[in-house]
């Protein structure tokens, strides 16, 4: 687990550098609290600029009576004899006490004295006051990481990994946050909010896809939750497009037999596949994607859009002039089934052996949805027997698929490792979105993606 530095941590302008340095947030003072250095032109002596600079924590050697948080100019004593030191103790001090520390808004600057052929005065104000913690479950792209880096009121630690947080290092870097940045990956159940405790106020994941959380407990104790919808539809359409063209068109055979040398002449039928001129095609959730991924089929000559879910979306629907359809009679009368809807106690299951049966033998099966609306032993058997054609898959149960799943010794199965939104631009996108919802949950301002529970 990594500290994330913030940008500008422990520089003070107007001040001597080397009198400031971060602290961590355990040794400094609980309370928020201004604190006033002593303008520059009003030090005579040797150390003027930096008498009256404040920090934390005060220097070694400072008397109790200063306030908390005061630093001493030690280098304004060097080379002094007891004798001078005497002198000019009893003629009283050449340059004015600092002044004590300021509860409230800092004042504004003083104005110049008149006549005084002064400036006004350069003195800096510094605001220490409690950081929230926030804790990010993975590596994430640049602009997610810059945006939390610039939170001057964030102390932000990170599992710096690009793999999946374990279940013990989540709990014990998720205790005592504010904020948890978390990714679909990560489980965050009943478990992780005890361990997170009281002060957890927002959850943010970097997905569209909600599954992963335990909404019922978490709307419970009152914790926000904020989402990235909308930045991933254009990716994510885009790739189930080119699984189901890939699936469709047996393009990983093709690859195969190219360089295992089974390529040996043109042949009539040899390789041939399913094409979209003319076709019927069923999407299952007419949502954001859905509809994305209907706008760019449309242009391959798709004759007739069939869509199914809770409810019928006629004015979604009207684009392409899909029809609303219970999910049996899309299976029966689609050439190509394509699954995104979002992953809910009524889809859970709902492509099993049943919905395969009703398919045509000749049909091409697409889920880019979530792994569990698919009961994949009963894809397994529709695929083995021949009952269904292919099938392109870029979510499975679980993530990764062990290596000796029978589904990856089918030919007629493409399976991708969930990269739907896998742009740069996408992730980048992604992550500063929410990153900006961990931030403005954190502040008590409205999310730019909330998820209303």
């Amino acid at each position: 687990m990594v500290r994330v530095p913030r940008l500008g941590m422990g520089v003070v302008p107007d001040a001597n550098p080397r009198l400031f340095t971060h602290t961590p947030i355990s040794s400094r003072p609980s309370d928020a609290r201004w604190l006033a250095p002593t303008p520059k032109h009003t030090c005579r002596s040797r150390a003027a600029g930096v008498a009256g600079a404040h920090a934390w924590p005060p220097q070694p050697g400072a008397p109790a009576s200063e306030p908390l948080g005061m630093l001493r100019p030690a280098d304004a004593r060097r080379g002094r004899s007891r004798e001078t030191r005497s002198r000019r103790a009893a003629a009283g001090p050449r340059c004015p006490a600092p002044a004590p520390p300021l509860q409230g808004p800092a004042p504004s600057r003083p104005p110049a004295a008149a006549g005084s052929g002064r400036s006004s005065s350069t003195a800096t104000w510094v605001r220490l006051e409690r950081l929230m913690k926030v804790f990010v479950t993975r590596r994430i792209p640049p602009e997610g990481r810059a945006a939390l880096a610039q939170a001057a009121d964030c102390e932000v630690e990170q599992w710096d990994s690009d793999e999946p947080i374990p279940s013990k290092e989540l709990e014990r870097g998720v205790a005592g946050a504010h904020g948890l940045l978390c990714l679909l990956s990560d489980r965050v159940d009943k478990k992780v909010l005890d361990a997170a405790g009281a002060n957890l106020k927002v959850i943010s994941t970097l997905s569209v896809g909600v599954d992963h959380l335990a909404l019922d407990e978490i709307k419970k104790r009152g914790i926000r939750v904020g989402y990235t919808p909308d930045v991933l539809t254009d990716a994510t359409a885009e790739l189930a497009v080119s699984l189901l063209l890939t699936t469709c068109r047996r393009l990983p055979e093709a690859i195969g037999e190219v360089k295992n040398g089974g390529w040996t002449s043109w042949k009539p039928l040899w390789m041939c596949g399913y094409g979209l001129t003319q076709s019927t095609v069923g999407i299952v959730g007419l949502g954001r994607i859905g509809q994305a991924i209907a706008r760019r089929l449309k242009p391959f000559g798709v004759q007739r859009f069939l869509y199914t879910g809770r409810q019928p979306k006629p004015q979604e629907a009207a684009e392409f002039q899909a029809e609303f359809v219970s999910a049996s009679q899309l299976a029966a009368e689609s050439d190509f089934v394509v699954v995104s809807c979002a992953l809910t106690p009524a889809t859970k299951g709902l492509c099993n052996k049943d919905f395969f049966q009703k398919m045509k033998g000749t049909a091409v099966f697409v889920n880019i949805s979530r792994g569990d609306v698919v009961n994949q032993d009963d894809l397994y058997q529709a695929l083995a027997s021949g009952q269904i054609a292919a099938a392109g898959l870029d979510v499975t149960t679980p993530e990764p698929l062990p290596t000796d799943h029978p589904l990856l010794s089918l030919k007629n199965c493409v399976i991708l490792p969930h990269i739907g939104s896998a742009t740069y631009k996408t992730r980048n996108t992604m992550s500063l979105l929410a990153a900006n919802n961990l931030l403005a949950g954190l502040r008590g301002e409205p999310m730019p993606s909330e998820l209303k529970l």
